[in-house]
């Protein structure tokens, strides 16, 4: 309903900075909140959480018994010349190897198991919640962020659910299983092989906040590029028209570098990481070998324990390493867990109350008792509107930009809730009835029709499953779109394409018309249905909307005189207030503000000029020049 201005952008010759956007952020390595919540979502899986955690234990307790295995062998059997003895030992270590492959793999499974099943649930309540929450949310949101917030955030959550968790907790297990080993073996052998540890951790903490800086970097270019890329694929008709090409492609040149200068900065960055550890690993093996060996050369210490601490030294750096690759994937996965759990945890301002009740078929009786209205950002769109449509009755609304027409179809919608006052139908107040009970006794049918990638029968038979082949058939005949539909490749089973791409406007409108009729709605709402289409298929839709008004309760957006003039009453808003009610003729014949929008929008096209449209604006009025626009015969 609301529409998200920006200033700069590639039209305005420079690209608009994208600092502030939460989502481009990176958050904190842990959140507890975000933990906490999500190992909720792993009650359902409670014996694989054990038996990974199990399985954990067991590889990193096996993976670092092999230095150990190698250097008890070198001492007991190889020294001593023992081939049997080397032969058991040897079987042994073939026997742990099969260990660490087994509990890795099962571990694997079991966590791929269940990150798949918590993201599964996770975007099943994600795309429910979405379904449930009020259009005053999405007035706030816009659609790309949410989106992303349904995908890519989701898709953090899972490189953390199905492997981050478990690398980092193996890797923290081994380290302190391998410092078990090294005091074990030799406790001032293994103090000097640790010594390079208080170095290791001042570089990775510099480390660490100068990356966080950089990656940051990458993310907000990318978010540049790529809106710079989307924006210009949107309006390459405009971009062509105004010769605007190499312009654009120069501004597109800079932010590209800008997005290659942080990436290479950011992979300088992580290049630093291996050869740091590296460099810290020959350091502590020399330290070891100095050391150590003056301690073999003593008799203090055997050989084979000198080449295991050697072996551990890499046991103990690796860890470390794999520790600091997932540095980001944490950061990333954490800011996602907030953001979705942002949205689930928002509330649906229009709820149904504790005692609301099932509204009964309705005659089609529709009172305003004094509705005033504003939106969330506290401006009056509707000021103590009053007003009695009979049951059956149609009613155009009629008015100037920002009037409030589309505003009053969508608190009859209860898309919205009144500010002020109350709408009842059939003496039932909107609040005391359920929301899925209202509606289902609605039709809405917008000036652009949404039309789903399916068939033609399915989108028609979209507000009524239950509806037969026949029923489907008949509705299409009804609105004048059978002729047509059976001339497509698969007749009523030809797929659309998105959004219904393969029609033409007029063809998507009369879909739209043919799902209302069958949906047999008590109240219809029609949102300027005419707006898009030639005047032909103007002749097929007026015939249409004949047919689907008869009997029922209807609200009408429209600019065309041939609607207009057919409805029972023409209600005029201006700026939120009704000024005028009655027929076409009483109103031409009152002289006031209809009978000067007449004027004015015939003026326009016997000179030839543009028919007005009802385009939404911020207060989900009109933003187009909205007049009464008159059909030749009606002079």
């Amino acid at each position: 309903m609301h529409g998200h201005g920006g200033g700069g952008g590639w039209g305005g010759g420079m690209m608009r900075p994208r600092t502030g956007d939460d989502d481009e952020a990176l958050g904190k390595v842990y959140d507890h909140e975000v933990a906490s919540r999500l190992a909720r979502y792993l009650k359902p899986y409670r014996h694989l959480v054990a038996l990974t955690l199990a399985l954990t234990i067991v590889y990193s307790v096996a993976y670092s018994a092999s230095p150990r295995i190698i250097g008890y062998a070198i001492d007991r059997f190889i020294d001593a010349g023992d081939l049997q003895g080397l032969n058991v030992i040897t079987a042994a270590f073939i026997a742990n190897a099969f260990i660490i492959w087994a509990s890795e793999y099962i571990q694997a499974v079991s966590m791929a198991r269940m990150g798949q099943g918590v993201l599964n649930t996770l975007r099943t309540q994600i795309f429910d919640h979405l379904q449930k929450l009020s259009l005053s949310f999405y007035d706030r949101n816009e659609v790309g962020k949410l989106m992303s917030r349904a995908q890519n955030d989701v898709l953090s959550l899972q490189e953390l659910l199905t492997s981050g968790v478990i690398t980092v907790l193996e890797q923290l297990l081994s380290i302190v299983v391998v410092v078990i080993f090294l005091f074990s073996m030799n406790v001032r052998l293994a103090l000097v092989t640790l010594a390079v540890v208080p170095l290791l951790v001042v570089i990775m903490a510099v480390w660490q906040g100068m990356a966080r800086t950089a990656f940051m970097r990458v993310r907000q270019a990318i978010a540049v590029v790529n809106a710079g890329l989307q924006e210009n694929i949107s309006g390459v008709r405009v971009i062509q028209s105004l010769g605007r090409e190499d312009l654009n492609s120069r501004l597109f040149d800079q932010v590209n570098h800008e997005h290659f200068q942080a990436n290479l900065q950011a992979g300088r960055l992580s290049a630093l990481v291996q050869p740091t550890v590296e460099l810290l690993v020959a350091v502590a093996t020399m330290l070891v070998i100095i050391y150590g060996g003056g301690q073999a050369l003593a008799g203090e210490l055997a050989i084979g324990e000198l080449v295991a601490f050697t072996l551990y030294i890499q046991r103990f750096f690796d860890p470390i390493r794999q520790i600091t690759m997932q540095y980001t994937q944490f950061q990333r996965a954490m800011v996602g867990g907030v953001r979705i759990f942002e949205i689930l945890d928002a509330r649906p301002e229009i709820q149904d109350a504790p005692d609301t009740v099932e509204l009964p078929p309705v005659r089609g009786e529709v009172r305003f008792e004094q509705v005033s209205f504003q939106y969330h950002d506290n401006i009056p769109v509707l000021h103590d509107i009053n007003l009695h449509v009979r049951p059956g009755e149609t009613v155009a609304f009629v008015g100037q930009t920002g009037a409030g027409k589309t505003t009053m179809i969508a608190l009859i919608s209860r898309f919205y809730d009144v500010t002020a006052g109350r709408i009842t139908i059939d003496g039932y107040d909107l609040r005391a009835v359920t929301q899925r009970s209202l509606r289902r006794q609605m039709g809405i049918v917008l000036q652009e029709p949404f039309l789903f990638t399916d068939t033609v029968r399915e989108n028609i038979r979209y507000g009524r499953l239950e509806a037969s082949d026949e029923a489907v058939e008949q509705a299409a005949r009804a609105v004048g779109a059978h002729d047509f539909i059976v001339k497509l490749e698969r007749g009523y089973d030809t797929v659309l394409h998105e959004r219904g791409g393969n029609l033409s406007v007029g063809q998507r409108q009369l879909l739209a018309l043919a799902r209302a009729v069958l949906a047999d709605p008590k109240i219809l709402i029609l949102d300027e249905a005419t707006a898009y289409v030639d005047t032909q298929t103007e002749i097929l839709i007026q015939r249409a909307l004949k047919q689907l008004l008869r009997g029922r309760t209807s609200f009408v957006i429209a600019h065309r005189l041939s609607t207009i003039r057919d409805a029972d009453r023409v209600v005029v808003l201006d700026r939120g207030r009704v000024v005028e009610q009655g027929t076409h003729d009483e109103l031409l014949v009152r002289g006031g503000l209809y009978a000067n929008l007449y004027t004015m929008s015939y003026s326009v096209v016997q000179a030839g000029g543009p028919n007005g449209r009802d385009g939404h604006g911020p207060d989900g009025a009109t933003s187009a020049a909205p007049l009464p626009q008159p059909h030749p015969q009606g002079a």
